[in-house]
């Protein structure tokens, strides 16, 4: 029983369980405004008083396209929102942390033969140039 009592308690399933509610309202808030302020106003261009009741019959069965066009609004205002307020901002957060400064370079070039050498190096070891401090 302990050991499932960590696993809950862990950070990683308490934040999922805050982030599925929190999608799941605003999945219907989103699914609201769709319904309630996207419809009308695409109903009123192709001039139908409701379009969510678009559909059409072929052999007795009904197909609705106003609750497929809805649902596909939904989904893409969702997507949306999820790319610009997750996606985005931690794929910048992820590049930022990546940019590390350069390390501290460890040779240096000789002035004469231009070898690689190591940078505590006093005289070069393939031409034997006395280098300066």
């Amino acid at each position: 029983m302990n050991g499932f009592k960590q696993f809950l308690l862990r950070g990683n399933v308490v934040d999922m369980a805050v982030g599925i509610v929190v999608g799941a309202a605003f999945g219907t808030v989103v699914a609201s405004f769709v319904k309630d302020l996207m419809t009308p106003f695409i109903a009123a261009i192709v001039r139908k008083p409701d379009f969510s009741g678009i559909a059409f019959q072929i052999n007795g069965s009904k197909f609705m396209i106003g609750d497929f066009v809805n649902s596909i609004i939904s989904f893409v205002l969702i997507a949306a929102a999820v790319y610009y307020a997750v996606v985005l901002p931690v794929n910048a957060l992820v590049a930022r942390a990546r940019k590390q400064p350069p390390p501290d370079p460890t040779t240096k070039k000789c002035p004469e033969c231009i070898s690689e050498i190591p940078i505590q190096a006093k005289k070069c070891a393939f031409c034997t140039t006395q280098l300066p401090a």
